[in-house]
């Protein structure tokens, strides 16, 4: 072990010890070690059935107990009618939403929302994901398959998140097409609230929406900020059905719109600050790194280009970017959660001058870096 780094060695023995069962033994007897044993088992246990805790929640929006909930206390009978199961089985189900506080018990065989019951029912984004998460499921059904095949091999997520599938309204897609609506809109009000709350928009000047949808957050952005100008790129299909949108919400004399390909065609140039939410990490390197190019090429010295995402190795939601997004990046077959530090090299890298992060709220929402041309 000569030579080898401290923390290496540390680590080594950490695990050594954790792992002796004298040590663990031992560990039981001592009050306050027992207090973090105990801690430690709770999280391995969460980590073992956490599959069966996110089902739960599944179950529960599919079934819209949340709605039936609402308004009790009210019996399992009268539940299992509502939600079409037998009396048993709507029970089984009351009982493991009890255990998550989604359900609660306040008197005998009365039935209300828990406090994260309560919650849940008006957070009407967080519904929508659990439903989008079915895809996510069936395509981690066999995760060591998945890590496996072909990264280019078509999946449920990949489907999905195909413009072909989400923005054209076939008669077979139709369903997906409004799944994605109000995923995206539901889910953009999260990351919104994060960037609003964090960063400071100008009161004037142009912003510019890369790669920006339907115009949710740019939506969010002109309500809060009346003085910008605002400018949407995005593929042409995508940007028409934006102008309807936007110019009837804000009006089109603010409006700006752009269709084009941001890899291929020249971002438009004469704005103050361009925003990137949630649109980075959907690519690998090479092409996340050509469109920082394409973008900074843009940008006149001294403007900036703000970046907001689930980004990796962000203290207290380290969980959400790369256990979550790691695997949900790789199913979807494109894209990959990085830390700051990677982007900021990657954006020093673009021809960017300087780069910092913002704190967010909530980082396990969105993390938020800036980078001044």
């Amino acid at each position: 072990m000569a030579g080898t780094p401290f923390k290496v060695r540390w680590t080594a023995r950490r695990n050594a010890v954790f792992a002796n069962p004298k040590f663990q033994h031992w560990a039981a007897k001592l009050p306050l070690i027992r207090r973090i044993a105990r801690h430690r088992a709770g999280t391995m246990f969460d980590l073992v059935v956490g599959f069966s805790y996110s089902q739960i929640l599944r179950a529960v929006v599919d079934s819209e107990l949340l709605d039936v909930l609402k308004t009790g206390p009210i019996g399992a009978s009268e539940v299992a009618e509502r939600i079409g199961l037998s009396h048993d089985a709507a029970l089984c189900l009351l009982r493991a939403a009890r255990a998550l506080d989604i359900a609660e018990e306040v008197i005998e065989d009365g039935w209300m929302l828990g406090q994260q019951g309560a919650v849940l029912h008006a957070d009407e984004g967080t519904q929508a994901m659990i439903r989008h998460h079915r895809l996510l499921y069936r395509d981690l059904e066999s995760p060591l398959d998945l890590l496996r095949a072909d990264r280019g091999e078509p999946t449920e997520l990949s489907r999905f998140w195909s413009y072909a599938g989400a923005l054209h309204g076939a008669a077979e897609t139709g369903r997906e097409t409004n799944e994605y609506s109000r995923l995206m809109a539901t889910s953009q009000q999260f990351v919104a609230d994060q960037v609003l709350a964090a960063f400071r928009f100008p009161e004037r000047g142009r912003l510019l929406d890369v790669g920006g949808g339907h115009g949710a957050f740019l939506g969010h952005v002109g309500r809060a900020r009346p003085g910008l100008e605002l400018g949407l790129f995005d593929l042409p299909e995508v940007v028409e059905k934006a102008r309807e949108d936007l110019s009837r919400t804000l009006g089109p004399d603010r409006l700006s719109f752009h269709p084009g390909d941001f890899f291929r065609d020249p971002i438009p140039p004469g704005y103050d600050l361009v925003s990137l939410v949630r649109i980075l990490h959907d690519h690998d390197d090479g092409p996340a790194l050509d469109l920082l190019r394409n973008i900074r090429r843009a940008l006149d010295p001294g403007k900036r280009l703000m970046i907001a995402e689930p980004m990796a190795r962000v203290p207290g939601a380290e969980a959400m970017g790369e256990a979550f997004f790691g695997l949900y990046l790789w199913a979807m077959g494109s894209g990959r959660a990085r830390s700051a530090k990677e982007i900021r090299a990657m954006l020093a890298e673009a021809g960017f001058s300087s780069a910092k992060s913002v704190p967010t709220p909530q980082p396990v929402i969105a993390s938020i870096v800036v980078a001044t041309a």
